[in-house]
């Protein structure tokens, strides 16, 4: 989430324990989630979309970068409506393994792209690992004070986990990637979505979720303000990331979070962690909600490969 005025933010993240606070690196342990009356989440056919639909992938440019090269594309959309701007990092000598990254919204315009994750799909390209790096609606500066609107984000949300699936196809569409080595990494909305797909969607085996919570509603009223929020917040809870993840049928899942992340308060954190299904890892860091530091990409990478096997 980008920086807002102060008024606007959340309430800083309270530190936990000094045990966990000490144990920045990847950790194991369990959290037990606070009692409370899930909404139930949609079927997965409320996300179903035309798979038959042409992808007209469109490469505009390729670029030799290391071992690896990074090709510049565009795809259909699942609605068939609109383009989807990518990239493709291809290895040289690809194992099957291929990742699908989703980036945060930020107060960076820099890094509030595809390029987010940019360094991560590299240095997997370096084992062999084909990626897919897709620039999400927020990626457009204007998206969540003018674009994006309470009366229009539900159905924009399902339609961006469409996209999300979309995207999924267009990978498993390239050469040299094989279908049971599929993950998924996000951040902020990236990990939200993602959270979501999890439960709609079985192909991605393995999930890197950073930095999620628990609603969408409370992000989104951090902008503009429905004229009636109780109702705005019921008519979102369906899609409500936990319940998703509690039914997910993944391999595994890394879920990294931030010692001082000023949107997601420590309970939440706790109770996005404690929805995702065995096995999985939890990691937090000495940090903020960017999670912008090199142990969280290190511990990225080193899971990823391991579930890649290597």
């Amino acid at each position: 989430m980008p920086n807002y005025t102060p008024e606007m933010k959340r309430p800083a993240l309270a530190l936990l324990p000094a045990v966990i606070a000490a144990t920045l690196a990847l950790s194991t342990f369990r959290v037990a989630a606070a009692p409370h009356a899930a909404p139930t989440p949609l079927p997965a056919t409320a996300f179903a979309y035309d798979q038959n639909r042409p992808l007209d992938l469109r490469v505009a440019s390729s670029t030799p970068q290391g071992a690896s090269t990074v090709q510049d594309v565009s795809f259909v959309n699942a609605a068939g409506t609109g383009r989807i701007h990518a990239n493709l990092v291809l290895p040289e000598r690809p194992d099957g393994s291929a990742v699908l990254f989703v980036h945060w919204l930020g107060d960076d315009p820099k890094a509030t792209n595809l390029e987010e994750f940019k360094p991560d799909a590299l240095a997997l390209a370096e084992k062999g690992t084909t990626s897919l790096l897709i620039d999400a609606p927020w990626s457009d500066p204007n998206w969540f004070e003018k674009v994006r609107s309470p009366a229009t984000d539900y159905a924009a949300s399902i339609a961006q986990v469409k996209d999300l699936r979309r995207s999924l196809d267009v990978l498993l569409a390239t050469r040299g990637v094989d279908p049971h080595k599929l993950a998924y990494v996000g951040h902020d909305f990236g990990a939200m979505y993602g959270a979501v797909l999890s439960g709609v969607d079985p192909r991605p085996a393995y999930y890197v979720l950073a930095a999620g919570t628990t609603t969408f509603s409370s992000w989104f009223l951090l902008g503009a303000k429905p004229a009636d929020p109780a109702a705005y917040v019921a008519s979102m809870q369906p899609l409500d990331p936990l319940p998703y993840l509690a039914r997910s049928q993944a391999r595994g899942f890394l879920l990294q979070f931030a010692l001082h992340d000023e949107y997601i308060p420590a309970a939440k954190a706790q109770a996005f962690a404690a929805a995702a299904p065995e096995p999985k890892r939890i990691a937090y860091y000495d940090t903020n909600h960017a999670l912008a530091i090199p142990a969280a990409r290190a511990d990225r990478i080193a899971w990823l490969n391991a579930a890649f096997g290597r």
